[in-house]
């Protein structure tokens, strides 16, 4: 598995909860790299036991991804190949893995997939919502004021999306969504592939309700309906979209054309409202 005296890393999902789910070339990779960069080696450990494979471990995750990536990216360079893994589903997706990809193109190292599950997309093909168009949205943050600011950018999304949320911070979510969002159709899956499978088609009001009275247990993922042509965006609206695209780094004009073009309110309007705040 070496490349021109430069080795290669391998992008490799592992099952969500199912380890039947594995597929044969993941497992034929794991077991002929020269090593595996593991979100946690605990984790990971117990699945390589399962496939009787004893392929050496390294830590690469959210904390040590710096200094972890630089030493990998030089084992590679050296001629050893890499499996990078997360603790489930596909790695380099709302992961720190992603900074590991980025190294290998600025090195010109070779990255090949190793396709296999994914949450998002797992959860997706059982929604019942429509799924020629959609965006992943991965975590909202945990701080008020940059949830509300993802949410206001997304208030006027058309397409499906689909987000990433932990069980202690569900409610929460849901109550934040149903304030900016309105009352909409989602669906709410949990512990996809495990025993205790489950998707829950609703809306968020119900949902509200029925996490209110049930604490939620997994991980989960929310797949919510995009926002109805019928409605539209008022200039408050687009002005407080122009906003938070100011704070993320656009000009006043280019904010004000781009909350333009997603919410068909007049530019200079938008321009004019937020010059004054």
């Amino acid at each position: 598995m070496h490349n021109n005296g430069c080795g290669t890393l391998y992008i490799v999902a592992t099952p969500i909860g199912n380890l039947g789910d594995i597929s044969a070339r993941a497992a034929k990779t794991l077991e002929e790299v020269d090593f595996i960069a593991a979100e946690d080696t605990r984790v990971t450990g117990i699945l390589l036991l399962n496939l009787g494979i004893k392929t050496p471990l390294v830590i690469y995750f959210e904390h040590n991804r710096k200094q972890s990536g630089e030493r990998i990216i030089d084992r590679i360079l050296a001629g050893e190949s890499c499996a990078l893994v997360t603790d489930a589903g596909t790695p380099a997706i709302s992961d720190p893995g992603e900074d590991l990809v980025k190294l290998c193109a600025q090195a010109c190292i070779s990255v090949i997939t190793i396709p296999g599950p994914c949450a998002a997309i797992a959860a997706l093909s059982v929604s019942g919502l429509t799924t020629g168009r959609f965006t992943f949205e991965g975590f909202l943050s945990t701080s008020r004021k940059s949830r509300f600011e993802h949410l206001n950018q997304i208030k006027h999304e058309k397409r499906t999306m689909v987000f990433y949320e932990a069980p202690h911070k569900l409610l929460k979510t849901l109550i934040d969504m149903h304030e900016v969002l309105g009352d909409r159709q989602l669906t709410i899956s949990r512990e996809l592939t495990k025993i205790y499978e489950e998707t829950l088609r609703t809306t968020f009001s119900e949902a509200i309700k029925h996490f209110s009275t049930r604490p939620p247990k997994g991980e989960f993922v929310l797949v919510i309906e995009g926002c109805s042509i019928l409605e539209k965006p008022t200039i408050e609206d687009a002005a407080a979209l122009a906003s938070s695209y100011i704070k993320d780094g656009l000009s006043l004009k280019d904010a004000a054309k781009k909350a333009a073009e997603e919410t068909g309110v007049a530019k200079n309007a938008i321009y004019n409202i937020v010059i004054k705040t």
